[in-house]
Formats: C-alpha cells, sequence, structure tokens
C-alpha cells in the first residue's frame, strides 16, 4: 500500500505521516485474563484505524481479475473474487 501511495500526488508531509502510522504496530489478545506475546502486524491496514478505509481503497483500487469469466467485488472492507 506504501508503494501505491508514493505513487500518488501527494505532499510529502502527509505521505510521511501516513507511513509512520502504519510503521511499528502491533498486537496481542487478552482471553480469559490471559495476554499472548505481542507481533508485529505486517499488514498495510489496520483495522479499526481512521485511515483503515481510505487505505483499503488505495490498495484494492487496481485489483482486477486476470480470467475474462471471473469477477472481482469489493464492498466495504472486503475483496472476494468469483470464479
Amino acid at each position: 500500500m506504501i508503494n501505491k501511495m508514493a505513487k500518488m500526488q501527494m505532499p510529502d508531509q502527509i505521505f510521511n505521516w501516513i507511513k509512520d502510522f502504519f510503521n511499528g504496530h502491533s498486537h496481542c489478545t487478552k482471553y480469559a485474563g490471559e495476554i499472548s506475546t505481542h507481533e508485529s502486524i505486517q499488514a498495510s491496514l489496520i483495522q479499526g484505524s481512521g485511515l483503515g478505509p481510505a487505505s483499503y481503497l488505495v490498495t484494492a483500487a487496481d485489483l482486477r481479475p486476470v480470467n475474462e469469466g471471473n469477477s472481482v467485488i469489493k464492498f466495504a472492507d472486503d475483496t472476494y473474487l468469483i470464479m
């Protein structure tokens, strides 16, 4: 996603802020009083973040089916390939 955003026309300060926003996030899960270890998030989208919907649009905008009989359906933050 960051590579795609780098090709967009936006001020450098905005691009750098977005890049910093998606860098260095981790996740852990708490269940029944136990907390898992923190793991680094490698995805380009952080579900529930304020930038999530816009970053999904950038990520999914150029997705196209390879085969003519297939179709790609994009809705909210989900993408489906129908074969």
